[in-house]
């Protein structure tokens, strides 16, 4: 990723106040979610896949079944846009118009291409749980090479990428703020809840220390951050 003006197709045009093109803020919201959605054309069809990924300096990964049509699509070195959204609140004006929501999101152009070398991709496989799981990799049973070439893995430099965001309360007309009803901001984040064990699980078998983090009421996208080495702080947002 260059840190340099952003071309058309990654600039933004409306409201470009609340956007950024640096590194560290789009590092930032992508760190910050798994679940994306990629955008391509194959065969002249557009497409938009919902997929989870993971990121490794400034390329992108995400995989899937050996015989997905998509991945199979991506392998041969496709143009994709891949997006990410955090919805962090609604915010509620005293008109509909003005009625709004705090959101990060991200929009990421580059190249997709199949990853072939199984050091690497099986390199990547373990990235992608210790992503979610820091240490988790060491207790688990490893890949057999049947269940690796199984697997498609796909990965993108990220070429250009483009941020907006939008936090603070509502932005009323002046005439609008003696109307007598209530405006201001309901916050949204996903929590984690009270750890589920398997139903096979034999007993006094504990969960390990990949799941510490994941105590009950905790944010999850601060978890995210957090399990990103060097992670960037959240970007200050605009409104």
């Amino acid at each position: 990723m260059t840190e340099t003006v952003p071309s058309a197709r990654a600039r933004l045009k409306r409201l470009a106040k609340r956007g950024a093109y640096d590194r560290a803020t789009v590092h930032a919201v992508l760190d910050a979610s798994v679940v994306c959605h990629i955008a391509y054309v194959l065969d002249g069809q557009p497409y938009c896949t919902p997929t989870a990924y993971w990121r490794d300096g400034d390329r992108l990964y995400w995989h899937g079944s050996s015989v997905s049509r998509m991945l199979q699509g991506q392998s041969v070195g496709l143009p994709v846009c891949l997006t990410a959204t955090h919805i962090d609140g609604l915010v509620l004006a005293r008109s509909g118009f003005n009625c709004s929501m705090n959101y990060r999101s991200v929009m990421v152009f580059g190249t997709a291409a199949k990853v072939e070398d199984e050091a690497h991709k099986r390199e990547a496989l373990d990235a992608y749980v210790e992503r979610l799981f820091p240490g988790r990799v060491a207790e688990m049973r490893r890949p057999t090479d049947k269940e690796v070439r199984a697997t498609t893995l796909i990965a993108m430099e990220i070429e250009e990428a483009s941020v907006k965001i939008r936090s603070g309360p509502p932005h009323d007309d002046e005439e609008d703020l003696a109307a007598g009803i209530w405006a201001g901001v309901v916050p949204i984040a996903e929590t984690i809840g009270a750890l589920q064990p398997c139903p096979l699980l034999p007993a006094g078998i504990a969960p390990g220390a990949a799941t510490d983090p994941y105590a009950g009421g905790a944010r999850f996208d601060d978890i995210l951050r957090a399990n990103v080495r060097g992670a960037p702080a959240p970007a200050e947002a605009g409104e």
